[in-house]
């Protein structure tokens, strides 16, 4: 068997890869415990040397890992450089602070000594996403590897050069040479994994179908599982909001990596009073974007990460205008090769309807009308999916309430687009699954939170 990288802006294809065979597996699970026990006896200052080295080999490389993205799933150049320089930020953040997060921590008991402790679970697999090749993985394996786990990465097929390229740069940087290894494998082989007693535990950022059947064989192997699903993220526009930023930010939000971003915003949410003014100037915002070729630096949006994927995401369209809702720029396939899809919006979007319920995974947001702020919370919950959201308001007070207490979600902002940073947990609730990455809480994902009590000899 062999899985095949396709540019999706020109149908060529770029690389095949060989799938490993069993014995390769086997033995890269067993070269991949021996590495992570040698790990897990360093100190923490040696990790650190070694994540910081990986972010210096990350920036020196971060032309050609952009090249590469842009080949294998489509990226903007600019976006991918962006993106492997927040590679090197994840490394050097938990290199500076792995320490202080898993320190031990006492606790006062009758006991001579008592304490709860932090200790690496083993090796974890991880099965990541082609949207953001190398952020996904690195904002898993930062915390994880400095917590002393080891890392066994199954990439989704189409990026498996980014997957290798990875696994180089870890050697390069001077980890244990089978710390962090690639598995070019399938499904069934991915399940088999899962319950392979080398593996300890399971990280997964995809799809709600995916996250179910990994969190489901998870369960019968009795392992933990982090699971970073799918979104549908409100962009609640208040009648008080500075509408020019708005839209600005907004078209970013929504398009920014061809709009293949679990947080991206996918449901602009506007308020009656200002909803016309801010469908003129955001539609007219969508029909300036430039569609082309990733590596021409005029581009803006450029080929979805695969043609079946294109495929679908017209097809969402196509049933949501049957429906009812209508197309205000965009919505129609472009003749030639590629995986191309325009910038395009929808209206007149309600429940039933495929752009309401399904995750829109591509270039296309809704603007949905509401009454007032009410409405808009009530549109905005009244989705399976609660990664992120976001409400626009000149009323700081009033804008915190909303995102502390009134959007449902594992994160929330005001004023801005939804983002990952390093120093603030990421994940979500309800069908955008559980567990938390980034900050103190994801680096505790993965370690046993060990109590220790130590009594006096008599």
């Amino acid at each position: 068997m062999s899985f095949r990288s396709i540019d999706p802006a020109t149908g060529e294809t770029v690389t095949t890869y060989d799938a490993m065979s069993a014995d390769q597996i086997n033995d890269t699970l067993n070269r991949a415990v021996a590495a992570q026990r040698e790990w897990a006896a360093t100190d923490f200052a040696e990790r650190a040397a070694r994540f910081h080295a990986l972010a210096d080999r990350l920036v020196e490389a971060k032309d050609e890992f952009a090249t590469l993205m842009s080949h294998e799933m489509g990226k903007l150049h600019a976006q991918g450089v962006a993106e492997v320089e927040k590679c090197a930020w994840v490394c050097r953040f938990y290199a500076d602070h792995a320490e202080a997060f898993l320190r031990p921590e006492p606790v006062k008991t009758e006991a001579y000594r008592s304490y709860v402790n932090f200790r690496p679970l083993g090796v974890v697999l991880a099965i990541m996403p082609w949207n953001y090749p190398f952020w996904q993985v690195l904002r898993f394996a930062a915390p994880a590897m400095m917590a002393g786990n080891g890392a066994v990465l199954k990439h989704a097929p189409n990026v498996f050069g980014c997957s290798l390229a990875l696994e180089r740069t870890f050697r390069e940087a001077g980890f244990p040479k089978h710390l962090f290894r690639s598995l070019l494998v399938d499904i069934p082989e991915t399940t088999a994994a899962i319950h392979d007693p080398r593996i300890a535990a399971v990280s997964i950022t995809s799809s709600v179908r995916a996250g179910r059947a990994v969190a489901s064989e998870a369960g019968r192997a009795l392992k933990k599982c982090v699971l970073e699903l799918g979104g549908s993220d409100p962009y609640i526009v208040l009648e008080d909001a500075d509408l020019e930023r708005a839209v600005e930010v907004g078209v970013i939000a929504r398009f920014q990596n061809g709009g293949q971003s679990c947080i991206a915003a996918k449901r602009f949410i506007v308020v009656d009073e200002v909803y016309d003014a801010f469908e003129r100037k955001f539609v007219e915002a969508v029909g300036r974007l430039r569609m082309g070729d990733p590596r021409n630096p005029d581009t803006q949006v450029g080929p979805m990460a695969r043609i079946d994927l294109r495929d679908e995401l017209a097809d969402q369209v196509r049933r949501s205008a049957i429906t009812g809702a209508r197309i205000l720029v965009g919505g129609e396939v472009p003749a030639g090769p590629g995986a191309y899809y325009p910038p395009t919006v929808l209206t007149d979007v309600e429940p039933g309807m495929a752009a309401w319920s399904e995750e829109l995974f591509g270039p296309v947001a809704t603007l949905i009308r509401v009454r007032d702020e009410a409405e808009a919370l009530r549109v905005a919950n009244g989705t399976e999916f609660g990664l992120s959201g976001a409400v626009w308001t000149r009323d700081l007070v009033r804008g915190e309430r909303i995102a502390a207490e009134g959007i449902e979600s594992g994160a929330a902002f005001v004023n801005t687009m939804s983002k990952s940073d390093p120093r603030m947990p990421f994940g979500g609730i309800r069908h955008s699954g559980y567990g938390r990455e980034l900050s103190i809480h994801g680096i505790r994902e993965f370690v046993n939170v060990h109590s220790v009590w130590v009594e006096g000899p008599g």
